[in-house]
């Protein structure tokens, strides 16, 4: 983004009035950005620096049920681009506009399991009661800091249908919302192990293109996104890692069938903060690690239950950053607290999925109070398996990255996963600088100063075009330049009086 410099001459009266409507005029995008989420949709005034304040009651009602998200927006669009349409209402099929049924013919979902949602925290003999009454063997709770409510994980033990069970609890007035146990599949293709990445004297590997791609280096003279607090729900991260030592600040097994630490969250994990024979994109930050997904393949799988414990946890603990590299279908549980989490402030970042061109948009890339990325080679050409749609708001690259992968060892990986997760680190950079940035204005920094890829302005493939973290914190060193000046000429003002 270019900021014009304003040239008029230090002085009083009508001078002094144009020289601060040139100042606003200048920054004008920056504050409409920091300003317009607060009170356009959460209800709040204030600047870019403000807060939420605390809901005064954070039970939702039980009636009437939906199970679409609750303060769902269209994504902030670039001039002359159309608004990303919101997730799509599940239940249609179903003959409910309401039901959470799912939809005729999803398949990524536990066949057996449904989820309930009580409000607030009930007694154990109400959830007994309701067991017995719709014939369910409770597997596991998990009371939601972010929604007032708790979600139960029931067993379906005698056959029945997800969807003829969910219509049967659907007709109970103690229950708030009811869904399938979605599954999610971590979004990396095929990995090519290798041994020690050379040594680089802490400039990064010579093999990390993305660095300049970013303009990372640059970046990291101004920060380095000293202490700020990213979460990454994903499939654990090995902390002993030399590349991540002294960076994982706390670890929630949100997936107790997950088993050995997956590969794919210490790559993610060392994308955002390498700091040894690699760089990351954010070296100073600090990582809060959820294991939600497990497996033994590239895509192991997660849950509804497993990733929104997982959120609940890392806002509840301060996580500014949220990495979420996964995808798979809209899920309603998983998009309220998604919303929940954007009114505490939380920026998630999620990867654009990588099931193709003729794939529908996945999720949670596909939900609005999310920044969804798509993945890019040396040559800034699109990842022939990344998702496209009109939600994609940035990219980044994500084919053959080097990265860490668990057990001490490094990887050549290809994904959106680790272009979501290079945004992640720039985002923290942005908030070393600017601890209070709001989520939409992070959204419209990023898109602001990215480069122009594919078709003029922004489209369906790169969204608003490659991310460049020196631009986007550049700024903020413009913004700054214009404040010194401008409180300079304030001082030589009130000393000439």
């Amino acid at each position: 983004m270019s900021i014009p410099r304003t040239g008029f001459p230090v002085s009083s009266g009508p001078r002094r009035i144009l020289r601060r409507l040139a100042l606003a005029a200048a920054v004008a995008g920056l504050s409409i950005a920091w300003s317009v989420p607060s009170s356009a949709q959460y209800g709040y005034g204030g600047s870019y620096e403000s807060s939420p304040p605390p809901r005064a009651n954070t039970a939702r009602p039980q009636q009437p049920r939906s199970a679409t998200p609750r303060n769902a927006t269209t994504r902030s669009a670039a001039p002359n681009s159309a608004p990303a349409p919101a997730p799509p209402a599940v239940g249609i099929q179903s003959g409910r506009a309401n039901s959470g049924a799912p939809p005729a013919g999803e398949q990524r979902l536990v066949t057996n399991e449904v989820l309930i949602e009580l409000s607030g925290n009930p007694p154990q003999r109400t959830v007994d009661a309701l067991a017995n009454r719709h014939r369910l063997e409770r597997i596991e709770s998990q009371n939601m800091g972010l929604s007032g409510s708790t979600y139960y994980r029931w067993r379906i033990p005698d056959g029945r249908s997800v969807s003829a069970v969910i219509r049967d609890l659907e007709a109970d007035p103690e229950i708030v919302s009811v869904q399938p146990n979605y599954v999610y599949s971590l979004q990396q293709g095929a990995s090519l192990q290798q041994g020690a990445a050379q040594q680089s004297g802490g400039a990064g590997d010579p093999a990390q293109y993305a660095l300049a791609k970013l303009r990372l280096i640059e970046a990291h003279g101004i920060a380095t996104g000293h202490k700020v607090l990213v979460a990454v729900i994903d499939s654990g991260i090995d902390a002993t890692h030399p590349e991540l030592r002294g960076t994982v600040d706390d670890e929630l097994i949100a997936n107790a069938g997950a088993g050995a630490i997956h590969s794919h969250g210490t790559g993610i994990a060392g994308v955002i903060a390498s700091h040894g024979r690699l760089r990351g994109a954010a070296p100073g930050v600090r990582i809060l690690a959820v294991r939600a997904f497990g497996g033994t393949t590239a895509a192991a799988e997660g849950t509804t239950f497993h990733v929104i414990k997982g959120l609940n946890w890392a806002t509840e603990r301060g996580a500014r950053v949220i990495n979420m590299s996964f995808a798979g279908p809209f899920d309603p549980a998983l998009a309220r607290l998604i919303a929940d989490a954007r009114v505490k402030g939380a920026i998630m970042i999620a990867a654009s999925g990588n099931a193709g061109p003729k794939s529908p948009p996945l999720y949670p890339a596909a939900d609005p109070n999310v920044i969804a990325v798509a993945a890019t080679d040396a040559d800034d050409r699109l990842f022939a398996k990344s998702v496209r749609g009109r939600h994609i708001a940035i990219s980044a690259p994500g084919v053959d990255i080097l990265t860490s992968s668990a057990g001490g060892g490094y990887q050549v990986v290809s994904g959106t996963s680790f272009s979501a997760a290079y945004i992640s680190g720039v985002v923290a950079l942005l908030l070393e600088r600017r601890p209070k940035l709001l989520p939409e204005a992070v959204r419209r920094i990023l898109t602001t100063t990215a480069h122009d890829l594919g078709p003029a302005g922004r489209d369906e493939l790169f969204g608003d075009g490659l991310a460049d973290a020196a631009q986007a914190l550049a700024t903020f060193e413009t913004f700054e330049r214009l404040e010194r000046q401008e409180s300079a000429d304030r001082a030589g003002r009130d000393g000439a009086r």
